[in-house]
């Protein structure tokens, strides 16, 4: 199930991080973590995935629990992914002490790409009288956008007590940075119809980076939509500051200067 691959996934960071293995057994660790998150992509998708049998898992765990004798071929042909630290939310607010404008060092020799947790996820079948909705997410207003080293947005949608309605989805890492704009040019594709959304639900867009320093990845400020917003064409909408408040009762706006979020909406029907 979904569950236990999480909590697979987690092990297998977590023993990642772990500096007694060596580096073999740490390559291992990183294919088990690509074969979980090419597993994650297709729990979460509706096609049928050729790579994973139910099974696979368990012979990942096996591995992963056998880790300090393992040494036979890798049962599957992968590349190890470079593991970072992705906090819950919460969890980060426990490590963060300064204040992100002391962190200079932009592009300061992180991999170029690494395993977003969420993969983004394709458009749903189109029901009759039911809509859909495609939110391209172009930019991102910063004042030190510049800086932000591999940034990129995880997008949800909660209900009035913050539980996901949906699956969650990352966007790839932004395609460009300016001085004050991240663009990312990316479709992200809602993963339930319109009509479905209840009442009190809102989208929202996380942004996260990463901390060289602190070897975490870490939200930087989120935004939100609300229902009543999803209407086709651009919108422009406020940032606030982190922790993300899926409730909505404390929002703090991040700056009093003209810096948004913006995102173009298209409509889908049958």
């Amino acid at each position: 199930t979904f569950q236990s691959h999480r909590h697979l996934q987690k092990e297998a960071q977590a023993q990642h991080n772990n500096s007694e293995f060596t580096e073999e057994q740490k390559k291992t660790i990183g294919k088990i973590a690509t074969c979980l998150e090419l597993q994650s992509a297709a729990l979460q998708s509706t096609q049928s995935q050729e790579e994973f049998k139910p099974e696979d898992p368990k012979k990942l765990e096996a591995i992963l629990k056998n880790i300090l004798t393992y040494n036979k071929e890798f049962p599957f042909d992968v590349q190890p992914v470079p593991l970072r630290r992705i906090l819950a939310p919460g969890e980060e607010e426990n490590l963060e002490f300064e204040e992100d404008e002391e962190e200079g060092g932009a592009g300061a020799g992180s991999p170029d790409s690494f395993p977003l947790e969420f993969p983004r996820l394709p458009r749903l079948p189109l029901e009759p009288g039911m809509t859909l909705l495609t939110i391209r997410i172009e930019k991102i207003g910063l004042k030190d956008a510049g800086q932000c080293i591999d940034p990129y947005i995880t997008v949800s949608i909660k209900d009035l007590n913050g539980i996901d309605l949906t699956p969650m989805q990352d966007t790839p890492v932004a395609s460009r940075k300016e001085d004050t704009y991240i663009h990312f040019n990316v479709d992200i594709e809602l993963q339930k119809h319109v009509e479905k959304l209840i009442k009190g639900a809102a989208l929202f867009f996380e942004l996260k980076h990463y901390k060289p320093k602190k070897r975490f990845t870490s939200t930087k400020c989120f935004a939100f939509m609300e229902m009543d917003e999803i209407k086709p064409g651009s919108i422009v909408i406020e940032l606030y500051k982190k922790p993300t408040d899926f409730k909505r009762n404390k929002l703090q706006l991040l700056t009093k200067k003209l810096l948004y979020f913006h995102l173009h909406q298209t409509l889908h029907k049958e």
